[in-house]
């Protein structure tokens, strides 16, 4: 039935929930996973009066603390995984907007499945934070596994 099932992490315990539900299918299937973490892009703090007020670090020393949570978030599901016999490929992205790396990754590696964990709002909660997960279901043209 699947064959690429991609799950997406934030290393949340809700997320850490998709995860195991995702390595679960993939067992279950014979399918493989994707595990996607993705960073915000680096960018400057903000603007003062007519300059530029610098990041308290380097786009340099950020990117190399972003791989290292990536790596810390990728690695433990690369052990589940591993436990469980799935084979996984680990996938750390940039972007300011999560749902649009989950796509992205997606498509890129041939997924015909998305696992995500949702925190289940509604109503104005919902509308005046948003949710990746709904913008990756309003988007997506792969299944989306939606776990709470």
């Amino acid at each position: 039935m699947f064959k690429n099932i991609l799950v997406a992490t934030d290393g949340s315990k809700l997320s850490a929930k998709a995860v195991q539900r995702a390595i679960d299918l993939a067992e279950t299937l014979g399918a493989r996973l994707t595990a996607l973490y993705a960073s915000p892009v680096y960018t400057l703090q903000g603007f003062g009066e007519s300059m530029a007020i610098e990041a308290p670090y380097s786009r340099k020393m950020y990117e190399a603390r972003a791989k290292e949570g990536a790596d810390k978030i990728l690695g433990a599901v690369a052990r589940k995984a591993a436990t469980a016999g799935v084979k996984l490929s680990g996938v750390h992205a940039y972007s300011s907007l999560p749902w649009e790396a989950i796509l992205a990754t997606a498509k890129k590696q041939k997924c015909d499945l998305i696992v995500m964990a949702s925190h289940g709002r509604r109503g104005v909660s919902a509308l005046l934070l948003g949710s990746e997960t709904h913008k990756v279901l309003t988007h997506s043209t792969v299944p989306v596994l939606d776990i709470r």
